[in-house]
């Protein structure tokens, strides 16, 4: 049994603390709302926190997962923040999708506090944390992430260290300007077979079983062929992602065209009110006319 902190939980921090908690682990909670930790430690047991500090006390592993570089720095900094609380030797594995600089920020001042970080941003949406089938992408060092792959192996199917200190993060910008191309082609490959009279239930079908095939036709066309679009990863949090892509290839260098001109489709569905949409729902931009 590892003492486990987890901070944070939304629709992800909740299913994969409830996954550390089915594994036996003691695990105590903090969340931003105290209403939902309250329901948490209802339904999973171990305890709450009113603060992150007071939550990693005697913590051997802090998991985090909130919203973005802002809401990561105020869990983490001043006298109520997990470096506080955190005794020497604490790991500190890190689920945001943030920026690679706040990443090595944050490894900096751990490091100089005697404890351990990893950033582990991850991937496979609401439905993989609840089902504990998550990707996990890390960047640290070796022997922490040995140690914190135990707790994250409760809610993944594959966890991967890539390099040092905010490799993770920068992974994860790699997952999301894929996904950002495959979800606007599989748009206007749907949009093209429907204006031109095809069965697209049947094509998909078909094409799915061939190169064209990948988890967002898999995952998602059915839905976007219904104009489905009340669940999974919103479009608030896709452009999230993509500005930390944009932003990161302004520093090294990388073109990144199809992923700008992806963000702006996106930002036309937001402008339509669709900010909570799935990200499939760039159909609706080809659709509307």
């Amino acid at each position: 049994m590892i003492k486990t902190a987890f901070i944070g939980l939304g629709v992800m921090g909740y299913p994969m603390a409830g996954h550390i908690a089915s594994a036996g682990h003691d695990v105590t909670v903090y969340n931003r709302t105290t209403a939902k930790a309250k329901q948490w430690v209802a339904e999973h047991g171990g305890s709450l926190a009113l603060t992150p500090a007071k939550a990693v006390e005697g913590a051997e592993v802090v998991c985090a997962c909130v919203g973005n570089d802002d809401d990561l720095r105020s869990i983490v900094e001043g006298n109520d923040g997990i470096l506080e609380g955190m005794k020497k030797g604490t790991i500190f594995v890190d689920h945001t999708t943030a920026s690679a600089d706040v990443a090595r920020e944050i490894a900096i001042k751990a490091t100089n506090r005697g404890l351990k970080f990893i950033d582990a941003p991850v991937s496979g949406g609401q439905a993989g944390a609840e089902n504990g089938v998550l990707t996990v992408m890390c960047g640290g060092e070796p022997r922490p992430f040995q140690e914190a792959k135990v707790i994250i192996d409760c809610y993944a199917q594959a966890v991967t260290l890539l390099g040092s200190s905010g490799s993770g993060q920068l992974c994860k910008m790699v997952n999301q300007i894929c996904i950002a191309g495959l979800v606007q082609g599989l748009a206007e490959g749907i949009n093209f077979g429907e204006r031109a009279g095809l069965d697209m239930k049947k094509v998909i079908d078909v094409i799915s079983k061939g190169a064209a095939q990948s988890w967002q036709m898999e995952n998602r066309a059915g839905t976007m062929i219904e104009d489905e679009f009340e669940f999974g990863f919103a479009v608030d949090w896709m452009r999230k992602d993509l500005g930390i892509c944009l932003e990161e290839a302004k520093n090294n260098g990388a073109m990144l065209p199809v992923t700008a001109l992806v963000d702006q489709f996106y930002a036309a569905v937001q402008a339509q009110g669709g900010n909570r949409l799935d990200t499939s729902s760039l159909l609706r931009n080809l659709r509307k006319d």
